[in-house]
């Protein structure tokens, strides 16, 4: 005996998705390539920045570097981390991998900040943007890495754009939160004072957002190194690369070393970020 929802025909959303993917494909197909291609040579060329760096050198800058913006403790295990990653083997493919985390977590913010403002200053903004953050964190990354492959091949591209995808929300929301959180004893003063728009968004909300603004922006990091194994399964490589391999091969002390040389690198880039705006609030 049928039910009435058998009676139904279904939603062809399967065949409007890739009649979509092809439509896009061809008219934007080679666009898609020439971006692809120039944003490969920024990556591998900030890849090969950090790996033709003598190691040390750069473990030193990031111990001092942790010095500064955390303490002597944070410091040590920065130097003794990124040591040990030297040790094992994985310095090249962990350099890949922070070089694919940078040119992510750069293009979040230049996407994420204004989106942020702009949904925390306009609310027909926030009502769109909204749903579609929503879209975002929860649909599987595994799906929105389909429709990458075709526009962008495989390798550091489409990871990147997949990484964008799954870490800019946190960017967005916490930018907006931050800007609604801003007193409005202070913006009503700005106000009285005859501050423009900038004004008022560069010297008063944006640096009184900016813990809130930093906090997504440590979130974004994080989400970021979560990505490199999926990244690695378009051809990424990095850390993600050998945990694939790995996994692949049934290799497990293969594997493992991969993903402690990924929790050192979270922990450090975790704890700099965490204290960077406490550091600048102290330096006012």
């Amino acid at each position: 005996m049928s039910s009435l929802m058998d009676s139904i025909p279904p939603i062809p959303l399967g065949a409007w998705t890739d009649r979509a993917i092809d439509y896009l494909q061809a008219e934007w197909g080679e666009s898609t390539q020439a971006f692809a291609t120039g944003m490969e040579e920024l990556i591998k060329g900030l890849q090969g920045f950090l790996t033709n760096m003598p190691p040390e050198l750069l473990i030193i800058i990031f111990g001092l570097l942790a010095w500064w913006l955390v303490n002597k403790k944070t410091a040590l295990f920065t130097i003794i981390g990124l040591m040990f990653i030297y040790n094992i083997g994985l310095w090249k493919v962990s350099m890949d991998t922070l070089a694919l985390v940078i040119g992510a977590v750069a293009l979040c913010m230049i996407i994420g900040i204004p989106l942020g403002i702009l949904a925390a200053k306009n609310t027909t903004a926030h009502r769109i943007i909204s749903p579609v953050l929503d879209f975002m964190q929860t649909l599987p990354a595994f799906v929105y890495l389909l429709p990458a492959i075709p526009f962008f091949g495989l390798g550091v591209v489409p990871a990147i754009l997949t990484t964008i995808v799954f870490a800019m929300p946190p960017v967005i929301r916490l930018t907006d939160l931050g800007l609604k959180q801003v007193p409005e004893e202070l913006v009503e003063l700005g106000k009285s004072f005859g501050s423009t728009f900038l004004q008022m968004l560069f010297k008063i909300e944006l640096p009184l957002a900016r813990a809130s603004i930093l906090a997504g922006i440590n979130q974004c990091i994080m989400l970021s190194l979560s990505m490199v194994v999926v990244a690695a399964m378009i051809g990424a490589k990095g850390l993600g690369g050998v945990v694939w391999t790995a996994i692949q091969q049934l290799k497990m002390g293969m594997g493992f070393e991969a993903g402690v040389a990924i929790v050192i690198l979270a922990i450090i880039l975790d704890r700099i970020t965490q204290n960077l705006g406490k550091t600048t609030e102290k330096g006012e």
